[in-house]
């Protein structure tokens, strides 16, 4: 199996290698020598069933594995159950959308807490998911793995913590770790092995090993701030924030993990996911 790399939508040079349709996008991921893309709903599921489904069919035939990034505007947590429970039907556009590519995983922002206690949040938000898997498994939608994703300011629910015991309401959950995002609302404590390290274990002691060994993840370098978290995605050429993937890289090969990295880089997200690509490679040479 293996991990497999990808960005998350479209990079600058999409563009600038002369593509210009959707429908192109699998043959610039072989291009780039990458094997998975994460298609962007963030503003909407916009996207006709016809389109995705000409879409995967493209993607199956390139075997470029898909995953979706349902709206940002969802929250699992949100305290107007009006909204909130309105959050269920975007992740049933997302999975529909989903399904009809042939991409098995649904990213999902896990919410906010701003207003209220983190633990009234979480118990929002596992409500929230067992409804909207309820809803899928009445829609026939039951097949789709949501995601629920680690986030990166510090008044969003969104701590590795909450986002292991949201999967463990159901097991079709995997965790969407965005070590970019753990790391910025931690100040820096991924930037080390170790830190890296704290993070495997704990998927592995709290979901068991084959779900550390299937984990959807985000990666990028992200600038943060010591009062509120996550302020900006950068790219690779960073030096200053972090976190490198080095270790993460070491870990996949060590645990026998086969993830699916997607890119979020400002612009270089492409190849950034190769250079990751790269480094997973050497690890798996060295162990």
């Amino acid at each position: 199996m293996g991990a497999k790399f990808g960005p998350a939508g479209n990079a600058e040079s999409f563009k600038t290698m002369g593509y210009r349709k959707t429908i192109q996008v699998p043959e610039y991921i072989v291009k780039m020598g990458l094997d998975a893309y994460e298609y962007q709903c963030g503003r909407g599921v916009r996207i006709t069933p016809e389109a995705a489904r000409e879409f995967g069919q493209k993607a199956k035939e390139m075997q470029v594995s898909l995953s979706l990034h349902s709206p940002y505007y969802i929250s699992l947590s949100g305290i107007e159950e009006e909204k909130r429970l309105g959050s269920i039907e975007y992740i049933r556009q997302s999975a529909e959308a989903a399904a009809a590519m042939g991409a098995q995983r649904v990213v999902v922002h896990s919410g906010s807490c701003s207003k209220i206690s983190r633990e009234q949040a979480l118990g929002l938000a596992k409500d929230t998911l067992m409804k909207a898997y309820q809803c899928l498994d009445r829609e026939g939608l039951g097949h789709i793995r949501l995601c629920p994703e680690t986030m990166g300011k510090i008044n969003q629910l969104g701590t590795l913590e909450e986002v292991l015991e949201l999967c463990l309401i159901d097991e079709r959950l995997i965790p969407c770790i965005d070590f970019g995002h753990l790391n910025a609302r931690t100040f820096g404590a991924l930037n080390s092995f170790e830190g890296m390290k704290g993070v495997f274990d704990m998927v592995e002691n709290k979901l068991g090993i084959s779900r550390l060994r299937e984990f959807h993840a985000h990666f990028s370098k992200i600038e943060y701030t010591l009062n509120g978290g996550e302020k900006c995605h950068l790219t690779f050429a960073d030096t200053t924030y972090g976190p490198s993937f080095e270790p993460v890289a070491e870990l996949i090969a060590r645990k026998n993990c086969s993830p699916t990295i997607i890119c979020e880089s400002a612009g270089t997200q492409a190849e950034d996911a190769v250079t990751m690509k790269q480094m997973y490679h050497q690890a798996l040479q060295n162990s």
